[in-house]
C-alpha cells in the first residue's frame, strides 16, 4: 500500500539531480496574482501571506529552490562581492523568478528551470538575492543561458518590481539592488544556499 502523503515543498523534494545548473523549483505566486502566497515553513502548505499592497504584479512565476537556506554562506557571498551593510542571510529559502512564455494559472507547482542569473538585493541588512531563470525548453526563453541575453527591458522590469513591491507611496525605500549578476554567480549562490540548507537542517 504506498503511504498517503504529501512531501514537504521545501525540505521533502531535491534542489534537483542537477543543480545549480538546473534546479527544481516551488511556485508560489504567478503574474496574474493580486495575492503573495507564501509556503508555510511548519506544515508546507500554500497560505495567503498578504494582499499585493499596490499594482505591484510579479513580472514572472515567484518561488524557491527546495532545500536551500539563506544564511552566512550566502551573506558571505554578498559580502565578497561588495555588498554593504548586510549583517546576514534572510533565514527563507532561496527565491526565484522563472521566465516563460506559457500562461501559467495557478501556483503550488513544481517546475524545472535553468538558472541565468540574479539580483543581489538587501532588505533591511538581509541578503535576500533573487535568482533569476528560464523554464526548461521554453519556446521563447528555453535557450537563454545568461542574463545578459535578456533585452534590458525585461531586466528592468523586474528591478522595479523588487526595488518598489514592499514601498508604501510616503516611506523611504526598504530594499537595494547592488548587483545584477549573471549565470555563474547565480550558480554560486545556489551552491552557498545548499551548504547553508545543510548547516542547519541536515545535522
Amino acid at each position: 500500500m504506498i503511504p498517503n502523503f504529501k512531501a514537504h515543498p521545501w525540505h521533502g523534494i531535491s534542489a534537483g539531480e542537477k543543480a545549480p545548473e538546473v534546479v527544481n523549483v516551488f511556485v508560489e505566486i504567478v503574474p496574474t496574482d493580486t495575492i503573495k502566497y507564501e509556503v508555510d515553513k511548519e506544515t508546507g502548505y500554500l497560505k495567503v501571506d498578504r494582499p499585493q499592497k499596490f499594482s505591484n504584479i510579479i513580472p514572472a512565476l515567484y518561488g524557491f529552490i527546495p532545500r536551500t537556506y539563506c544564511e552566512d554562506e550566502v551573506k558571505n557571498l554578498a559580502v565578497e562581492t561588495g555588498a554593504k551593510e548586510v549583517t546576514e542571510g534572510d533565514h527563507d529559502p532561496l527565491d526565484i523568478c522563472v521566465l516563460s512564455s506559457h500562461n501559467i494559472t495557478s501556483g503550488n507547482i513544481l517546475m524545472e528551470a535553468i538558472p541565468i542569473g540574479g539580483f543581489q538585493m538587501i532588505d533591511k541588512g538581509e541578503a535576500d538575492d533573487k535568482i533569476i531563470a528560464v523554464l526548461v525548453e521554453d519556446q521563447v526563453y528555453g535557450h537563454i543561458r545568461d542574463i545578459s541575453e535578456l533585452p534590458k527591458a525585461e531586466v528592468n522590469r523586474l528591478l522595479h518590481y523588487f526595488l518598489s513591491y514592499k514601498n508604501l507611496p510616503t516611506e523611504p525605500a526598504k530594499v537595494k539592488i547592488d548587483l545584477v549578476y549573471g549565470a555563474d554567480h547565480a550558480r554560486k549562490v545556489i551552491v552557498a544556499s545548499q551548504k547553508d540548507y545543510t548547516d542547519n537542517f541536515a545535522k
